[in-house]
This record gives C-alpha cells, sequence and structure tokens, in this order.
C-alpha cells in the first residue's frame, strides 16, 4: 500500500515503515512513520527523557499524527491477529487523505526546553543544574527520586499557574497589613519555599507622601516549615532554626545605603537569584553578617513594590535537600511580590482612612458626660459595623444655668463621612444654641436653618430635652425622632406623647414643646431609631420591645430601687438580635435625682445701694438653717462682690439664688448681658477685685449669658 503525504508533509527517503508488533502495548507506544525535518525550518529537536527508550528516526511526528498512527496501528495489529500474519493490514493509513485537508492542533511537547522568560535574563548554572538534575535519575515528572516527604516540586506550567492562582487569593483576602503578609508567608512556605523572610519600610509611606527619612527595612514577619515533623508520615526534620530563631539571627533593622548592593537590586524590581552578581553582596547587607547566605539557586530575593515606590523585599528560601529554584519561579516570586505590595499598599491606606473615621467620630461624640447637679446620666454608642465606625447618630448633655441640663440626642441621614461631618456641625450648632439658654423648640427651629444653609439634602432627626432639677420638670421638642420612654421607679416604662413634629432640614416647620413631669428616681432613656428599627422589626414594634425590657430590667431590683444606669445600657443593648444591626446606634440614660426644696434658697433683690447688704444677711440665714456656719465668711464675702456687681448695672430685680448639694452653689441672675471679665486691677483703682476674689475663693465660677441678661454663679467646696 502506498501512502499519500499530505502537503505540508513530506515523506523522508529511504524510510521504511515498521512492522507493528505482536504486543499491542508496543504498537501503542510506536509511531508508524517519521517526516524528515525541512532544513532551516528551525524547529527545535525532539529532548529524549530520563528512562524512554531511544527512538528510531521516524519517531519525531507531531503528536496529532503519532496519535492518529498509534490508533491506526493498533487497528493493523487486532486484523493481523485474527489473520494469523505478521504483516501489517492494507486499510488506509492515519496520515493519508486529502491533498487539501488541514493538519490537526498540535501539542506542544512538555519536555521541548523552553526559551527563558522575557525580562528575566537567564541565571548562571540554571540549565546545567536542571540537566545534572535530569540525567542524575531524578525523575522530573514522577518525583522519583526526591527526598523523602519533601514538597513535591512544581515541573510543569499549569502547577505553577494554580500555585500562583491559589497563592495570589489568598493574600487578596487580606484586609489590614498582617493579614496581608500572613497570607504571603502561609502561601508560600512549604508549597514553593521552605523559609521565607518578609522585610517592609519603616515607616510605610501612606498614598503619595513622599518618605522624607533614609530608606530602612524593617524585618516584619519570619515563617518556615516547623524543625519537628512526624517521620512516619514522610516529614523530615528542617535544618534551618525556628522563626523566632531566624529573626533573633538576622538583623532586625537595615537601612539602605544609596548606590549600594541592595539599593540597586530594589531599584530593579526583578526577582534574582541569590547567585547573580547583583544579589551576592545585598544579601548580607540585608541579613547581616553572621547569617550565612545560600549558595547557588536556592533563594530567590523580590523586591517588594507598590504603587509609587518599593516598600521592602521578600527572601525564598529552600533547603540543600530540595530541589533549586528555576528560572520560571522567578515569575512566581514576581507575581507573589507584585500582588503582596499592592496588597500592602492598600492595607495602609485603609488604615489611615479607618484611623481618620475613628478620630472623626472620638471628635464628634462626647469623650466624657458632665456631672450636673441633680442627675446622673450614661450613655452608649454601637456603629452599623467594625469596618465602618462612622455615622450620623450623636448624643449629648450641655449644662445650662440654674443647675438644668439639656439632653440631646439626634440622627443625621446616612452613614458616611458626609453625614459624620454634618453630625459634627449640628451637634456644635446645637451646643452653641444651649448657651444661649433658648427654649427646646427654639433651639430645633435653629438647627432646622443650619441644615438648609449646609443643603438642600441635608436631614436628621433630632430630640431636645432641657431637665429643670429645682422644678422636677423637663421640657421635650421633637423633631421627627422616635419618642423617648420613662422608666419609673416603680418598674412601669412609659413611653411619652411628645408631638413628632418634622425632621430637620424640611424647612418652614413649626415645632411643639411639651413640659412633663420628672419624678426623682426616674429614668429618661433617649435613643436613636437603629435600637428599634430593623430589617426584620418596624420602629413601633421596637419600641414596644424596648419598654418591656425596660419594665424587666426593673423588676429584677425591686420597686424601691431603680437599676443602676450601666448596667441598664448593657441590658438594653442586649436586646439586639443578628440581624438587628442595621443603623449606628447612640443611648443616652438620665436618672433624675432632683434637688429637695429644702437645699434651695431663692429670693429677688432690687437694684439698689442696700440689695448686697441684705443679699449677706439672707445668705447668713440660710447657711445657718442648714448647719453651715463655718462658711458664712467665704459666702458673705462672694455674694456681696457679685450682687455688687449686678445692681451696679441692673435695671430689673436681681435674683439671689443658693442650692445646697455635694457643693454649695450660688447663682446671681441680672438684665445685663455683658459679661464680666477677670481683669487685673491697678494699685491705684478703687474696683475691679471682685472677680479677683472669686476666682481665689472659689471651687469654680463662671458667667452665662440668657435671652433676658446673664447669670453669674460660683460653687464652693462644703468643709
Amino acid at each position: 500500500m502506498t501512502e499519500h503525504p499530505t502537503s505540508h508533509e513530506r515523506r523522508q527517503s529511504g524510510a521504511a515503515r515498521p512492522p507493528a508488533p505482536a504486543d499491542p502495548r508496543g504498537a501503542l507506544l510506536r509511531t508508524p512513520e517519521q517526516p524528515s525535518q525541512v532544513p532551516g525550518s528551525g524547529a527545535l529537536p525532539v529532548q529524549a527523557r530520563t528512562g524512554d527508550a531511544p527512538r528510531s528516526p521516524g519517531s519525531g511526528a507531531p503528536r496529532g499524527k503519532r496519535k492518529a498512527a498509534r490508533g491506526q496501528a493498533s487497528a493493523d495489529v487486532g486484523v493481523s491477529a485474527s489473520s494469523g500474519t505478521d504483516t501489517p493490514s492494507s486499510s488506509p493509513a492515519a496520515g493519508s487523505g486529502p491533498e487539501h485537508s488541514q493538519p490537526s492542533a498540535t501539542e506542544p511537547d512538555p519536555h521541548r526546553p523552553r526559551p527563558a522568560p522575557e525580562g528575566i535574563p537567564i541565571q548562571p548554572d540554571a540549565e546545567r543544574d536542571r540537566s545534572s538534575r535530569t540525567s542524575g535519575g531524578k525523575e522530573r515528572r514522577s518525583g522519583a527520586g526526591l527526598p523523602q516527604g519533601g514538597p513535591m516540586p512544581m515541573r510543569r506550567d499549569g502547577d505553577r499557574l494554580r500555585f500562583v492562582g491559589a497563592a495570589t487569593r489568598r493574600i487578596a483576602r487580606g484586609i489590614d497589613l498582617d493579614e496581608i503578609v500572613m497570607g504571603l508567608c502561609r502561601a508560600t512556605v512549604p508549597t514553593f519555599s521552605d523559609s521565607i523572610l518578609v522585610y517592609l519600610r519603616d515607616p510605610l509611606p501612606v498614598g503619595d507622601e513622599r518618605p522624607t527619612g533614609p530608606l530602612v527595612l524593617r524585618l516584619r514577619r519570619t515563617d518556615r516549615i516547623p524543625e519537628e515533623r512526624d517521620t512516619e508520615s514522610g516529614f523530615v526534620s528542617a535544618l534551618r532554626p525556628e522563626p523566632s530563631e531566624l529573626s533573633a539571627m538576622t538583623a532586625e533593622l537595615c537601612e539602605v545605603r544609596p548606590g549600594g548592593a541592595l539599593a540597586e537590586v530594589l531599584r530593579g524590581v526583578r526577582p534574582v537569584f541569590a547567585d547573580a552578581p547583583a544579589a551576592r553582596a545585598a544579601l548580607p547587607e540585608l541579613l547581616g553578617d553572621d547569617l550565612p547566605v545560600p549558595g547557588g539557586q536556592r533563594a530567590i530575593l523580590a523586591p517588594l513594590r507598590g504603587r509609587r515606590r518599593v516598600i521592602g523585599a521578600a527572601l525564598f528560601l529552600r533547603r540543600p535537600e530540595r530541589l533549586a529554584f528555576e528560572a520560571d519561579d522567578l515569575l512566581v516570586a514576581a507575581q507573589l511580590a507584585t500582588h503582596s505590595a499592592l496588597g500592602i499598599d492598600k492595607a495602609v491606606l485603609y488604615g489611615r482612612e479607618a484611623y481618620i473615621a475613628d478620630e472623626l467620630q472620638r471628635t464628634m461624640l462626647p469623650e466624657t458626660l458632665p456631672r450636673p447637679t441633680g442627675v446622673r446620666l450614661a450613655s452608649r454608642y454601637l456603629p452599623a459595623a467594625e469596618t465602618a465606625r462612622v455615622g450620623g447618630d450623636w448624643y449629648d448633655a450641655i449644662p445650662l444655668p440654674g443647675s438644668r441640663v439639656a439632653l440631646v440626642v439626634g440622627d443625621v441621614m446616612g452613614h458616611s463621612m458626609t453625614s459624620a461631618a454634618i453630625m459634627g456641625q449640628l451637634r456644635t450648632t446645637a451646643q452653641t444654641l444651649a448657651g444661649l439658654d433658648l427654649p427646646p423648640q427654639e433651639v430645633l427651629h435653629h438647627l432646622d436653618e443650619q441644615a438648609q444653609r449646609l443643603g438642600t439634602d441635608r436631614m436628621a432627626t433630632c430630640l431636645y430635652a432641657v431637665y429643670d432639677p429645682v422644678a422636677h420638670r423637663i421640657t421635650i421638642a421633637n423633631a421627627g425622632h422616635p419618642p423617648p420612654v420613662l422608666l419609673h421607679l416603680g418598674g412601669r416604662a412609659e413611653v411619652l406623647r411628645v408631638p413628632p413634629g418634622a425632621p430637620i432640614g424640611v424647612g418652614g416647620v413649626d415645632f411643639e414643646a411639651v413640659e412633663l413631669d420628672a419624678p426623682a428616681g426616674a429614668t429618661l432613656l433617649l435613643y436613636t431609631d437603629g435600637l428599634v428599627e430593623s430589617r426584620l422589626r418596624d420602629v413601633w414594634t421596637g419600641i414596644e420591645q424596648l419598654r418591656e425590657k425596660l419594665a424587666a430590667v426593673a423588676a429584677l431590683t425591686g420597686p424601691d430601687h431603680p437599676p443602676p444606669l450601666e448596667a441598664l445600657c448593657d441590658e438594653v443593648l442586649d436586646m439586639l438580635g443578628p440581624g438587628d444591626r442595621d443603623d449606628d446606634i447612640a443611648l443616652l440614660a438620665a436618672r433624675f435625682d432632683g434637688i429637695a426644696p429644702s437645699d434651695v434658697a431663692y429670693w429677688f433683690l432690687e437694684p439698689e445701694d442696700a440689695a448686697p447688704g441684705r443679699a449677706r444677711r439672707l445668705a447668713r440665714r440660710a447657711l445657718a438653717r442648714w448647719g453651715m456656719e463655718d462658711m458664712t465668711d467665704s459666702v458673705e464675702l462672694l455674694v456681696s462682690e457679685v450682687v455688687t456687681n449686678a445692681v451696679r448695672y441692673a435695671s430689673r430685680p436681681v435674683t439671689l439664688r443658693l442650692l445646697r448639694t455635694d457643693v454649695l452653689r450660688c447663682e446671681v441672675g441680672d438684665d445685663v448681658p455683658q459679661l464680666p471679665r477677670l481683669r487685673q486691677a491697678r494699685a491705684t483703682d478703687e474696683g475691679g477685685r471682685g472677680l479677683f476674689l472669686v476666682n481665689r475663693l472659689a471651687r469654680r465660677w463662671g458667667a452665662t449669658r440668657l435671652s433676658t441678661g446673664k447669670v453669674v454663679w460660683f460653687e464652693l467646696n462644703r468643709s
């Protein structure tokens, strides 16, 4: 039978077709014929594999042809066996066909040597080591001859691609710096290397900022195969020290000298072998002179380059009994270094943003609550998520003249940095308006105007309440906020009926205030909607659950003892379920202790010259009634000075009030809005020493402007 070669194949002259073997396996291992090499085609010669039998001159056909020929040979063997002859069948050959038929797609031979990767020079002795390992009897594909228990080397491009894919996914899972560095170490040891050392710049630059000092590398993490391995399972003991010992032997800090060998390697960005000329001097500079540098291709130094600059270096090490790195491993190291460096860059940026967010939230919310007379306070704040600690919820407690206190809680729409910034502006505005002692409805009206000045879509809800411990009354105004809950001393929890009003920022809305009783021992709870509203429940269902929770907690302490404030806040937050954290939560609890009428003395004084003398007599009688005669001299002196300053400019009656709590507080009010200032009187001045005496003798003092004038107050410690 004569075979007709295709247009792209020439029949080798003088090559006879070998007879098919009697053993079918032999037929599968042989090819019917081999086309000759075309001179000048530039094709690479076929490489023999260790352990394979020598091939005949006709065994170099393309893979597709060989498969077809093997199939035809198997068919021929079957025919020959049935006929009892040793001659091949006369069926057409697999390579025959029409003259214009297309050749089948051929697969590249996995044993054909590949050219060096583009951009990475061939390292010295790479091909020699490869050929010596191949000829030494260590089968590269099956792993025969490798040390027992050692990690299987990656011998195919597919193995390396799968490893790089898995390693980069593990590195990308990290969200902060430590997680990314640990992901790099855990992904490479022991699959790619036996040990790894990761150096990072100290300090790490953030974003586009330019470092000012010299380039200093700090050893961030070391990782390696543990020394004690299960030898029965095939693991062998490591020869290098443990991570802690490796860290102790390696220099923790390394200052990169400008123009030095290490600086040149880092500037080159590409990974290099330890036996490369550039790395021979760079490794001792990085590791120190005490730690020996591995010889040959058993170490890879890979610079870590972020978006702008080199931020560190990674050193991959292999033990002497393991196969050395190959040229393709440089590409693997480059991929690992690139993904790790970009992840570290993003982690540093994320850390800076988280720090800014935490600082913003910390400055927007009060660090500590004040301790006003007649009321005790406790608060809680929970962000919507740990990774986004910024929100628009806020709370505040502002001391007011007359021992009163303003309680504020609000919620700005959104959870972004913009919401937090708007919240800070509204909180500052509320503090300023509270200092003017405006009614609650007026405060909400001015907040509404401020929100409209900030933007058309700046909306928020707010609840503003003023508690008077002397009158045991509370005045509340609401702007679209959930109503507060009042827990009475007997354990009854009541949702206060407050007009809801419209949210701040709507504009053109009138707010209404209500005045309610605030009995001693009662607890007022102000909160944002994140506590009572979620995807799983509406706001009124959550308010009812909150009321029941407060009643249940009060029942534990009995009807005569209110629950502790801190424990009460914790119990309230425990009502949140797994699906209830959709929004950030602000919580403010106020326990009304009040001031008993017997501890308050209040008078009106006409603005005349006899007013200071009358004020001294009234103060003396009150101190005698309270059993505080030892404070009479100091109180008379300071009351006389403050009342004298008030009646000098006042046109209406002056008020004088003494409050006995843990301290003795004196308040003098008049209708003059100008606040007094402390100044240093000269020796020839007849006046100007009143506030100087108040400043020296009083525990605290201050002046607050009111809508109808001002109040000057001072406090003295009770002896």
